[in-house]
């Protein structure tokens, strides 16, 4: 389902021209309503059949208490933070079958479908909204017609009628490379019946990206996207390298984690860590990042922006599309102020000097390929 502002409905001017000095100038209040766009249309991103803004929002925390503590009473925050992103632009969301814990699995498929449906702004901006939802690999999904059946389920569960991108959440490549096929059968199946409008993958490696690729193509079905953890904390040569192919072969890169799940926003200290399974990798990782930290601080002073927005801009800058995860109205606000600005070359160079000078990086995901 594609359900982007454009910059038409974002700025409205009703100033009356007149050569009568006796006219009163307007109003401050109708300054105040003039919304400014975050962005422009010529800097929305092609992906196929979809447009989409140059940066999406996460939401593997609605639903997820494990990690990120969530609660039900947090749903009516959720959906002010939702709003708050259409609103100014943002059309791209990114979630998963699998998010959500125990009984809340499916939480955030069935919070984002419910938040659409009550969205109260304009019609077509609810439409032009693209969900991009990711297919767990489970096990027990061991032919095509399961994992079409598990597409089937997030529609239900999001109560629309297709979906922006369907995604292969993971490979199995590493440890089941017999159900790895089927997978791919069941991206091809979905697509031809119309269940998604682009299929994407997620923690593909170089090659196995370009094994799915071609698969596909054979079949004419294209590979639109693929998810990445991509940040200053994860640049690797892995990361560089499926970011050059994706080029090539003009797959989107989806840049997700691109804060290092909070350790790139210079809230936390190893004396002062976030609660639950985060704060032991904080542990470990944070005393190792004050290159890199302390150079996302100088370029944020010189710029009047803070970490988190030079952070996110430079996965921008990199060509690719990062999705930070949101679950507060603040936390928004400030994930929005990324965009409409770009790092110059130099700051580019120094943020990524000063990555390789920190000795520690991101643990990469367990279900990465090569």
């Amino acid at each position: 389902m594609a359900l982007c502002l454009s910059a038409s409905k974002s700025i409205a001017f009703n100033i009356r021209c007149s050569n009568s000095t006796s006219d009163p100038l307007p109003s401050s209040s109708v300054f105040k309503s003039l919304r400014i766009p975050r962005f422009w249309p010529w800097q929305k991103v092609k992906m196929g059949p979809l447009t989409v803004s140059p940066m999406g929002f996460g939401t593997w925390a609605w639903g997820n208490q494990l990690l990120w503590g969530y609660q039900d009473s947090m749903d009516s925050e959720l959906q002010q933070t939702f709003n708050l992103a259409v609103e100014n632009g943002i059309n791209l969301f990114d979630t998963a079958d699998s998010y959500g814990t125990g009984k809340l699995n499916g939480q955030s498929e069935k919070l984002l479908g419910k938040f659409i449906r009550e969205f109260p702004g304009d019609k077509q901006v609810k439409n032009d909204i693209v969900i991009a939802t990711k297919f767990a690999a489970y096990p027990w999904r061991l032919t095509p017609g399961q994992f079409v059946n598990a597409c089937k389920s997030s529609l239900e569960r999001m109560e629309i009628e297709q979906i922006g991108i369907g995604q292969l959440h993971w490979s199995t490549a590493n440890y089941a490379p017999l159900q790895e096929r089927a997978l791919w059968d069941g991206l091809v199946a979905m697509y031809e019946k119309g269940l998604v409008r682009a299929v994407g993958v997620s923690n593909y490696g170089p090659k196995q990206l370009l094994k799915i690729y071609k698969y596909l193509d054979d079949r004419g079905v294209p590979l639109r996207s693929a998810q990445v953890q991509f940040s200053l904390l994860s640049m690797g040569s892995d990361q560089m390298e499926i970011k050059n192919i994706c080029d090539s072969l003009g797959i989107r890169v989806i840049a997700y984690s691109p804060l290092g799940l909070g350790m790139l926003t210079g809230k936390y200290t190893p004396s002062n860590l976030p609660p639950g399974p985060r704060g032991l990798l904080f542990r470990q990782i944070l005393p190792g990042l004050e290159p890199l930290l302390t150079s996302l601080r100088e370029i944020a002073q010189r710029r009047r922006k803070t970490i988190p927005q030079v952070a996110i801009n430079w996965c921008i800058c990199k060509g690719t599309i990062p999705i930070p995860g949101i679950k507060s109205v603040k936390q928004t606000e400030e994930n929005l102020g990324a965009l409409g600005w770009q790092l110059s070359s130099d700051e580019l160079l120094q943020l990524e000097y000063a990555a390789l000078d920190s000795p520690q990086k991101m643990i990469q995901n367990v279900f990465q390929t090569k």
